[in-house]
């Protein structure tokens, strides 16, 4: 069932986005050669309960940290431990905070100094394909429209998105319908109507789009071990046009 949101939930979902967006620049800013996750997820921790915020993903179906981290081939939730980074990682950072009883989720694919040419494009690609899915979330147009032109940015690149992961809808809880594919066929699934709120998601793999879980239970991969990238933003679908909730506003 698609919990539709009030003008009012929204201008919570909106501070609790610029929040969370706050976070992430900050952990973007940290993020260098010879930094630990352990370091990242404690100041993610810190960060988001100095601001009165919950971080939502501690103890979440049993994960046990604030933020997942996900280095190279590992797509996303991936656990934060003492692996350093070097020059050359891409990494993966994905996070999520409530305030006042609502969810903002949101992440990035930060560059770890010098990137190769391949891993440089993949971040360009899963950054614009992102860009390019939310442009769709407008009312009257249905989950396939983003879902297809998500998929055909990332194509027409050569790189490929993962099938077995999905955006979702989003509010008091985190997941709620609907499921936001990074694939599909324009014109397809449920309507897009105002009041809706989606964290709209791709995860390419510069290979194949074959992920597997790894021991620890959370952390996945690509088959082929290939780079994996990945954005994420909370998007309120409104009258006048998709409203970005998880960006830092002034």
């Amino acid at each position: 069932m698609i919990i539709y949101k009030s003008k009012a939930e929204i201008d919570l979902m909106r501070e609790a986005g610029s929040i969370l967006a706050e976070a992430l620049q900050r952990l973007q800013d940290m993020a260098a050669p010879g930094i630990t996750l352990l370091e990242l997820d404690r100041e993610a921790d810190r960060f988001i309960r100095s601001r009165g915020c919950i971080p939502g993903f501690v103890g979440y179906q049993g994960f046990p940290n604030s933020i997942c981290t996900s280095v190279n081939d590992q797509v996303v939730h991936g656990i934060p431990n003492h692996r350093k980074l070097r020059e050359g990682d891409l990494l993966s950072l994905d996070c999520g905070l409530i305030h006042q009883g609502f969810w903002a989720d949101a992440g990035l694919t930060v560059g770890i100094g010098k990137l190769s040419p391949l891993a440089q494009r993949l971040l360009e690609v899963t950054r614009e394909s992102l860009a390019i899915g939310i442009e769709q979330a407008q009312v009257g147009n249905r989950i396939g429209d983003i879902s297809a032109a998500i998929q055909g940015h990332v194509e027409a690149a050569g790189f490929n998105v993962v099938r077995q992961f999905v955006g979702h809808g989003i509010g008091r809880d985190m997941h709620e319908d609907p499921q936001v594919p990074n694939f599909g066929i324009a014109g397809r699934g449920p309507l897009l109507k105002a009041g809706m709120v989606l964290a709209i998601e791709p995860m390419v793999n510069a290979g194949g789009p074959d992920v597997a879980l790894l021991g620890d239970g959370w952390t996945v991969v690509t088959v082929d071990h290939s780079l994996s990238a990945y954005f994420e933003h909370s998007v309120a679908i409104t009258p006048d046009g998709p409203e970005i909730l998880t960006q830092v506003r002034p």
